[in-house]
């Protein structure tokens, strides 16, 4: 036998190895964990953009429905294939936006025309031109809305569009 390389008779080696080895599984196993959940998460991303995007080109056929809805008599077909369009996209977690009466949000709406009612405490929505949308968190595109509220307080206006951006002391 070879005197460089004497055997190891110390008998709490093992145990040593033994705790050394199971150190090293459990880093292992543990970034492995979090690996498998970062994977799910950016899957679970990815699902949410694709359904963002195959919902926004949606939009102009949900656009197009609701226009004709509003100005010819359907058919009982196409009034099917109209309650089918608005409804399904919903699986896919479509969520309309604006409705009136709600109070103006510059997140949500887009502001196309202004009503001065000096007796007005805020801005409300008074009228949807457009249907705003949103599928989660994701904001596919703000309601076009015309709004009713104070005269514009230029002198806070933060904006550039002459709409108070908080609300108006009192």
């Amino acid at each position: 036998m070879d005197e460089a390389r004497l055997p190891d008779t110390d008998p709490a080696r093992p145990r040593c190895l033994v705790r050394e080895r199971t150190a090293d599984f459990q880093r292992v196993k543990a970034e492995y964990d979090n690996y498998g959940k970062r994977v799910r998460g950016d899957r679970a991303v990815e699902r949410e953009i694709t359904a963002a995007d195959v919902l926004r080109t949606l939009l102009p056929v949900l656009d197009a429905v609701e226009r004709t809805c509003a100005h010819e008599p359907l058919a009982p077909g196409l009034a099917d294939i109209a309650d089918t369009l608005r409804t399904q996209p919903g699986a896919l977690g479509l969520e309309p936006l604006g409705g009136e009466g709600e109070h103006f949000d510059p997140e949500r709406h887009d502001a196309l025309v202004h009503h001065v009612a000096p007796d007005a405490g805020e801005l409300t929505c008074t009228k949807i031109l457009r249907s705003g949308y949103r599928a989660g968190p994701l904001l596919l595109r703000p309601a076009a809305v015309e709004v009713t509220g104070p005269p514009p307080d230029h002198s806070g206006d933060r904006t550039g569009q002459g709409f108070p951006t908080s609300k108006p002391s009192t």
